[in-house]
C-alpha cells in the first residue's frame, strides 16, 4: 500500500526509487542480511496472522513477533528488495510483495519465505495478455461495420503502443513494484501495483494471471491497495482517485467515480455491509455505505497524508506521514490527530489490545496508546 516510484517519498512510498537493472537482479537473488536493527528500520506493512503479528520493509526484512510485538525475530527472506505489503489468507498461509516485482509466499505464519513471481515472469504473462488483447482488436477490426472502424483502429494503436512500452520495460529489466496483496484464502489472491499492475492466483500463487485488463484503467494509473469489505466486495483503489469494486470475487470490476481526483493509498470495510473507507493525500479520507456508488467526504481535520488504519465499526485509526495518527470512537463524525514527538512517518497500524496500539514505519515498531502516543 502507499507506495509508488521514482523518488524516496513518504506516503508514496518510503523507498521507492527503482534500483538500476543490475542491482535489481543481485537483490532477488541476495537473502535479506540477518541484523538486531530490522524492528527499528524502514517497515511499509504490517498483518496479523492468528496470533502472530508480521511486519515488512527494506531490504528484505520480514519480522514476526509472538507476544503483541514486545519482542521480534526476523524471518529467512530469500530477496532483499524492498517489501511494501503483507496479507494472511490462513493463520499460516501468507504472501509479501515488494520492488522488482517481487512477490513471496509462506506457509508457516510468516517465519520462512519463498519467491513465487518477480518482475520478469510479471511482465511476460502481461505481455502474452496484452498480445491476446491485440489479436482480438484486430478481428474485431475485420468483422466492424466500416463507420466503427476508424475508432477500433484507433484503440489498436493503443494497445500497440502499451505493448511497446512493457516490450521496453523487460528489456530495461523487472523495476516495477507491486504495492499490496490480499488473499481470500490458501488459494485465491490479488496482488496490485504500479503502472495499473494487477495479478490473480486460484491455486496459493503457483499461477498468475494478469487480471489488468478486467479494470477500466486505460492510463494505466498506479494501483496502491486492495481489500474486501463486509457483505464480500473487493475494493482496490490507486492514484487519480482510482476506485474500483467487484461483487463476485474479482472476476469483474466496475469502476467507481471519485470525488477527489488526488491519490488514494488505502481502503478499508467498517465491518459493516458495503461500507467502504479510503484515504490518501492532504488528510483525504472518502466514506460509502453503498459500495462506492455514492461517497462523503469526512473532514479529518488533517493535511497529513494517509497511509494506513483500521477501522471497527465506530471506532477508526489511522496513521500518516509526519507521525500523524487520527482516532475517532464516533464513526469519523470527528477526528483527534496526534503527531508523533518523533515526527517519523506511519505505514502501518494494528491493535494489539483494547487499548494500545503497534505502529510501524519510518522508524521500526513503535508502541502506542489508543491515540497514537508513545509507550515506549
Amino acid at each position: 500500500m502507499r507506495k509508488t516510484l521514482g523518488v524516496t517519498c513518504l506516503g508514496l512510498s518510503m523507498a521507492c526509487a527503482a534500483p538500476a537493472a543490475m542491482a535489481v537482479g543481485d537483490l532477488l537473488e541476495t537473502p535479506a542480511r540477518p541484523t538486531e536493527l530490522a524492528p527499528h528500520r524502514l517497515l511499509n506493512d504490517v498483518a496479523v496472522a492468528g496470533d502472530r503479528i508480521v511486519a515488512v520493509g527494506e531490504r528484505g526484512h520480514i519480522i514476526y513477533s509472538d507476544d503483541q510485538g514486545q519482542s521480534w525475530t526476523q524471518a529467512q527472506v530469500p530477496v532483499s528488495v524492498t517489501l511494501t505489503g503483507v496479507d494472511f489468507g490462513t493463520e499460516r498461509e501468507g504472501w509479501a510483495v515488494g520492488h522488482s516485482g517481487a512477490v513471496l509466499h509462506s506457509s508457516d505464519a510468516g517465519a520462512t519465505w519463498e519467491l513465487q513471481l518477480d518482475g520478469i515472469q510479471a511482465a511476460r504473462l502481461a505481455i502474452a495478455s496484452q498480445e491476446a488483447e491485440i489479436a482480438d482488436m484486430e478481428r474485431r477490426i475485420e468483422d466492424a461495420p466500416d463507420a466503427q472502424k476508424e475508432d477500433l483502429e484507433w484503440a489498436l494503436d493503443d494497445l500497440t503502443f502499451a505493448l511497446e512500452n512493457m516490450e521496453a520495460d523487460l528489456d530495461i529489466g523487472p523495476v516495477n513494484p507491486f504495492l499490496d496483496v490480499w488473499f481470500r484464502d490458501a488459494e485465491h489472491g490479488f496482488v496490485v501495483g504500479a503502472y495499473g499492475m494487477m495479478f490473480h492466483t486460484k491455486d496459493g500463487g503457483r499461477t498468475w494471471q494478469d487480471w489488468a485488463p478486467r479494470l477500466d484503467n486505460p492510463q494505466n494509473f498506479h494501483l496502491n491497495a486492495i481489500t474486501e469489505v463486509a457483505g464480500g466486495a473487493l475494493v482496490v483503489v490507486g492514484e487519480a482517485g482510482q476506485i474500483h469494486v467487484s461483487v463476485d470475487g474479482g472476476e469483474t470490476w466496475e469502476r467507481r467515480e471519485s470525488p477527489y481526483p488526488g491519490s488514494l493509498f488505502g481502503v478499508l470495510g467498517t465491518g459493516r455491509v458495503n461500507e467502504i473507507l479510503a484515504f490518501g493525500l492532504r488528510g483525504t479520507l472518502l466514506e460509502s455505505t453503498d459500495l462506492g456508488r455514492s461517497w462523503t467526504i469526512v473532514n479529518t481535520g488533517s493535511t497529513a497524508t494517509l497511509n494506513d488504519g483500521f477501522a471497527d465499526g465506530d471506532r477508526i485509526v489511522l496513521g500518516g506521514n509526519g507521525g500523524a495518527v487520527l482516532t475517532s470512537g464516533n464513526g469519523g463524525a470527528t477526528f483527534r490527530e496526534y503527531l508523533r514527538e518523533d515526527r517519523q512517518g506511519v505505514m502501518g497500524v494494528v491493535p494489539v489490545a483494547s487499548t494500545r496500539l503497534l505502529l510501524v514505519g519510518e522508524g521500526g515498531v513503535k508502541h502506542a496508546d489508543a491515540q497514537g502516543k508513545n509507550l515506549q
